[in-house]
């Protein structure tokens, strides 16, 4: 189990440096008000937990390996990711009742638990 957090915790260093760092670079290469970084690291993010979800399945990574760049790496650099294969995981067992549920909650709930506390604070 401390083999386990530490490397999903190395990871997530890893991968919240890198998402840094990718989302400045992408900023500051397209100087706009849209989100560009954003959108480009939760896409490589996504791509990129596909890969590791696939590499396991195929047994082609150990289950350390997966914890260290799926929950490590993938999740400092984006939960966004996260969130997709979870999503592509309802969709293939064919819930896709619960994977739109799950999608338009997490937007919408997403964005609404951000807007509360800034809201709330705004008004004290």
């Amino acid at each position: 189990m401390l083999k386990t957090i530490t490397l999903v915790g190395l990871g997530g260093a890893i991968g919240s440096i890198l998402r840094y760092l990718a989302s400045t670079l992408i900023s500051n290469k397209f100087l706009t008000t849209f989100p560009f970084g954003t959108m480009i690291v939760n896409i490589t993010g996504c791509f990129l937990i596909g890969l590791v979800y696939a590499l396991a399945e195929g047994n082609k990574i150990t289950p350390e390996w997966r914890f260290f760049l799926a929950t490590g790496i993938c999740g400092g650099y984006t939960t966004f990711s996260t969130f997709s294969l979870e999503t592509f995981s309802l969709l293939r067992e064919g819930q896709v009742l619960y994977a739109s549920a799950y999608i338009g909650s997490s937007v919408v709930l997403g964005v609404l638990a951000t807007f509360l506390p800034i809201y709330l604070i705004e008004k004290i």
